[in-house]
Order: structure tokens, then sequence, then C-alpha cells
């Protein structure tokens, strides 16, 4: 029965709690006909943290997996998302910044894939504030962080589409990203149709007023909204973005 009770109150505690924190509200979006859900968070208000594995290192791979480690330090989940792109064993591929300490070294190189469409970015969190900034920026700002991870392409730009995206591609797919807003409210967005990169770029700059935005992934696409219930399950995760709350004493 204890068991079970703790289960219960990991479900349901959330969505109580969760409702009364403001600017934490997951819903659907449709823009030009596709649709997404969106949820928006005020990072003064709320605690925003990145995470990606426990104190030995073992990488979290999961919301649930999270969402056990939150509960022993009486913490819970109310909404999170997949955070970035990682290697096999779900290391991050570029920079993750965690308690203000560099775990993996941000990345310039060029290569294959969608983290090298260059330029790529960071999303990063520092002392109840947010933002996207261009990898190359970061760099040059010698900018500090208390949680941060790499991921790429750039959505937008300093208010630019990314360059390399074009209106009429042919590549459609489920993707995730994020972007802040001139408010400082971060708008994590996840599609619920195949889109393309330009079509969610302009989602972020034209709907949500976000002049820099971070592709954060595509078939992994996934989101936990205690709110609703929402609890993907698709594949191994890497960095997480979450917003927690604190269990009452």
């Amino acid at each position: 029965m204890h068991l079970i009770f703790i289960i219960l109150i990991m479900l349901f505690l959330p969505v109580r709690a969760g409702a009364a924190m403001a600017a934490q509200a997951c819903e659907g979006n449709v823009f030009e006909g596709l649709p997404y859900t969106l949820c928006s968070v005020d990072p003064a208000r709320s605690v925003m943290r990145i995470y990606h594995g426990d104190a030995g290192g073992k990488a979290f791979g999961s919301f649930d997996s999270l969402i056990r480690q939150l509960w022993r330090e009486r913490h819970y989940l109310i909404v999170a998302m997949n955070g970035g792109m990682y290697h096999q064993d779900l290391s991050p591929v570029g920079l993750f910044v965690e308690h203000g300490i560099e775990r993996h070294a941000i990345s310039t190189k060029a290569g294959w894939g969608n983290f090298h469409l260059l330029p790529n970015g960071v999303f990063w969190l520092k002392d109840g504030r947010a933002g996207v900034t261009e990898t190359a920026r970061y760099l040059k700002e010698r900018r500090s962080a208390d949680y941060a991870t790499q991921s790429g392409p750039m959505l937008v730009i300093d208010g630019a589409i990314h360059p390399r995206f074009l209106p009429e591609s042919d590549s459609l797919k489920i993707r995730n990203g994020i972007g802040v807003d001139a408010e400082g409210r971060v708008h994590m967005v996840v599609s619920e149709a195949p889109v393309r990169f330009y079509d969610f770029a302009r989602l972020f700059r034209d709907r949500l007023g976000c002049r820099n935005a971070l592709y954060l992934d595509g078939t992994i696409s996934s989101l936990y909204a205690a709110e609703n219930g929402r609890r993907d399950h698709f594949f191994p995760l890497g960095p997480i973005i979450a917003v927690i709350g604190t269990v009452p004493q």
C-alpha cells in the first residue's frame, strides 16, 4: 500500500500543484494549418533545470527515471521535454552545463546531421533568466550559465530564419524546439504533425515573438505535461529540460 500511495502522489500531485503555478500551461496551437503543443514558462516565476543523469553519471534516459530521482529529492516534475542531441551512450553531443559546472564541452566542429547544420546554438538558464544564443556568440560573450544545453540548428537567429531552411522543402518530420520571447518567457514546442524546418521556425518568430529559437530534435521529440497527463515514451532521452516543483512539507 505504501508503494501504491507514493506512485499516486507522484502522478497526481504535479497536476494539482502545476495548475496553481502560472505560465506553465501546455496547450494545443495551430499555426498556418499545422498543429503544435506549446508549453510556455516564465523562468523568473518557475524553477527550470536541465538534467542528464544521476550523481553517478548514469543518464536518466526517460521522464520516469527523472521523476523517481526528483521524488527522492522531494521535488516533482511539472513540464519536461527532450533537451538536445546525444550520442549512442546518451551523452550530450555538445555543451552541457549543470549546477554551473561544465559537464561536456561546447562543440564548434562541422559535420553531418542537424546538429552541424550551422549555425547551431545554446539554450541557457542563469539566475531566473533564460536565453537562446548562437554558439559563436555564446563563446564570444564568455557567457556563464547555471544550466545549458547545445543543439542545432538554430531555427531563428536575431529575428532571421536560418539561411539553409527552404520554404518548399520536402523534409517533413515531427520536430521540437525552444525559444525565448522579448518578455523572457520560454516557449517549448513539439509539432503534432510532420513539419518543415522553415514552417517550424516561422512559428517561433511570427506567432511566439522569439528572435532566437533552437531546434532540439526530431524523431525522438518527447513531452511530459503533468496537467494534462501527457507522458511520451518513444525513445531514450539524453538531456532533459524540465520545470519542477517542491513537495510540501
